[in-house]
């Protein structure tokens, strides 16, 4: 019984937090990577382009945004290369989705997107974990 406590209570967990941090990073990577593939999609169409203009800079400037955000950098976060820089992007996307394109929305409308940019903050913060190739540059150009 006191092993059992022990494991449910231990609150040193550094050795997985690497783990963990890939999980995440592939996870919410492949997730919002579905959403910017469709973006992609739409990008590279020959119809007109119908998008939000939530921030004022146009239609085609606002899709682009997205799609390098949701579909260029998901695929960066995967692999865990610039991580922290690659979720800057995603984080500010999802902050314009739940903030100003769903503004007047009920909170489960945001819930997601917010959701998604709490994920990111926390990857901002933590980095790419060992995992990486954050990690492989950092060791192989000795930082």
């Amino acid at each position: 019984m006191k092993s059992l406590m022990k494991i449910c209570l231990k609150t040193d967990n550094s050795g997985n937090i690497s783990l963990s941090l890939l999980f995440l990073r592939i996870i919410v990577g492949v997730f919002m990577l579905t959403h910017g593939y469709g973006k992609f999609l739409m990008l590279m169409g020959d119809g007109p382009i119908q998008f939000a203009d939530p921030i004022g800079i146009g239609v085609t400037a606002s899709l682009i945004l997205a799609v390098f955000a949701e579909f260029i950098c998901s695929i960066l976060l995967i692999f865990g290369v610039l991580t922290r820089l690659s979720a800057i992007p995603l984080l500010t996307t999802m902050l314009v989705a739940g903030l100003i394109v769903h503004a007047r929305d009920a909170f489960n409308v945001k819930e997601l997107a917010l959701l998604y940019a709490s994920i990111y903050l926390v990857i901002i913060i933590a980095g790419a974990g060992k995992y990486s190739v954050d990690n492989w540059l950092f060791k192989r150009l000795k930082l």
